[in-house]
């Protein structure tokens, strides 16, 4: 997501009063232990309940390329999301809300519970009156099949509570301790790597505000990326991560998704290191679809799909202007 850079505009943000807040790390209730991180159950249920989800989505996939001929519609029009999930995200969700080991057998329901969440098939028939070349009327069928992918990854923070978000987030910011089970996933290198190096020029850091910004910032570097976080506790989505940060760093804006990020934001044609920067169709949404903190030279700081990291970015000067 954080990667797609070809429609960026950077904004200053408004100044507004202080706050100030203590700090919550990371799974400060064992957070450091390697058993709060590691996935409890046995290799064979772990990579059961990945297959049998895999199962299902190839079910699925196969009805619908097959859709035409096992059914009989004079038309019909097709708007499919891609059938995809990470398994790292399946298991560290089913670790989470089976708490303790748990088996194969005694996940079947949530399998498919999740699976019904996060695809969402709609099939919709419609029938008209046409007429032929004399004249003469007749049925036409026109089926209307959809296909909506909530992302798996965007299901915890309808089932979990802060403290098991929590736990969600240190499962993921490990891979459970099983980088090895599924070598094959994306969060595999972009986790067991460090994150992007960058030295800010110390002359930027004579600004208190930015040094106050990049300090709050750079605390949070490699915390996984949990959609709908907003706290070190929780982890972090894009919008999560700049709201913790600001309001860490002398402002009070609350918890603001991008658009709300944005709206609160001046537009600047001469961007500075502090602020914040956008991005527009990152991934199916309307409207500002990722933020971050711009640090100068052309980087920024932002919670991407994966985990807070430094990113290389693109200023299109004309949409800040």
């Amino acid at each position: 997501m954080g990667v797609l850079l070809a429609l960026a505009c950077l904004l200053l943000l408004f100044i507004m009063q202080s706050c100030s807040s203590s700090l919550v790390m990371l799974g400060n209730s064992g957070a450091g232990a390697v058993g709060a991180t590691t996935y409890p159950s046995k290799d064979e249920d772990i990579l059961g309940a990945e297959a049998a989800y895999a199962d299902m989505e190839a079910e699925l996939q196969n009805y619908l390329d097959t859709y035409e001929s096992t059914h009989d519609y004079d038309e019909y029009h097709f708007d499919l999301d891609t059938i995809e999930h990470d398994p790292y995200v399946l298991i560290s969700i089913l670790s989470v809300l089976h708490e303790g080991e748990w088996t194969l057998a005694q996940v079947q329901g949530t399998l498919q519970m999740l699976f019904d969440r996060q695809y969402i098939l709609t099939e919709r028939v419609v029938r008209e009156t046409r007429y032929d070349s004399e004249g003469d009327p007749y049925s036409w069928y026109i089926c209307y099949v959809t296909l909506e992918n909530k992302t798996l990854s965007h299901l915890p923070l309808e089932l979990m509570g802060e403290e098991e978000l929590a736990r969600y987030a240190l499962y993921m910011s490990c891979l459970g301790n099983r980088p090895d089970l599924f070598p094959e996933s994306g969060y595999v290198d972009k986790y067991t790597k460090p994150p992007a190096d960058y030295d800010v020029p110390e002359e930027y850091l004579d600004d208190e505000t930015f040094a106050a910004i990049l300090g709050e910032a750079e605390k949070y570097l490699g915390y996984p990326y949990v959609w709908g976080g907003s706290s070190p506790a929780t982890s972090f989505d894009c919008s999560g991560f700049v709201s913790w940060v600001i309001n860490h760093s002398g402002w009070d804006v609350g918890r603001l998704g991008a658009q709300g990020l944005y709206n609160i934001c001046t537009p600047t044609g001469a961007p500075r290191p502090g602020d914040l920067v956008f991005f527009e169709g990152t991934y199916d949404t309307t409207g500002v679809s990722h933020c971050g903190i711009y640090v100068g030279d052309g980087m920024m700081i932002h919670c991407g799909d994966v985990r807070p990291d430094r990113t290389e970015v693109e200023v299109d000067e004309r949409r800040a202007a």
